[in-house]
């Protein structure tokens, strides 16, 4: 095996769109055949690198079976930078609602309502398959990556305010 990038892995062509039980099987196939009980009688550079492919296999998998962080990875590999940390630039648009979703969610810590947290968190699962399904035409039928990067920055913002809602209602 050599190293190449994570779909490589697993025989599969580089893309978004990606049958999550093709991906089981295909890790499963992989891991097995780099399992460290396979090499058990092997020397210990044999077994050194038997271990090392096998957390690559199974890196490479926690990755692709996220559609987040496959969205993210496929923005990585085309070479265009994330910058999760220092670039906040927004559509405007999506500031606005951004803007909407904090003080709903504010509203509910000062006065909770099942009601209100339902409609938020639908709110919000709704925004996410909507950026999901950009950022899949943008990846696989455009590739326009730098585009989708922005938008897996909104995804990113979503997933955050998903675990905030989550946290609250805990």
């Amino acid at each position: 095996m050599t190293q190449e990038d994570y779909f490589s892995y697993f025989g599969l062509k580089p893309a978004f769109a990606l049958d999550r039980d093709v991906l089981d099987a295909a890790w499963r196939q992989a891991a097995a055949r780099v399992h460290p009980d396979r090499f058990a009688t092997a020397g210990p550079a044999e077994k050194r690198v038997a271990m090392q492919w096998a957390s690559r296999i199974n890196e490479a998998y926690r990755c692709l079976r996220s559609p987040l962080s496959r969205a993210r990875y496929l923005c990585e590999q085309a070479g265009v930078d994330l910058q999760v940390e220092t670039n906040t630039a927004m559509r405007p648009a999506f500031l606005m609602q951004q803007m909407e979703w904090r003080e709903a969610l504010d509203e509910l810590r000062e006065r909770p309502s099942t009601e209100a947290a339902a409609v938020l968190r639908q709110t919000l699962v709704q925004a996410e398959a909507d950026i999901q399904s950009d950022v899949a035409s943008l990846l696989d039928e455009q590739q326009d990556y730098e585009t989708a990067a922005a938008r897996v920055r909104e995804w990113m913002f979503l997933e955050r305010m998903e675990q905030a809602m989550s946290d609250l209602e805990s």
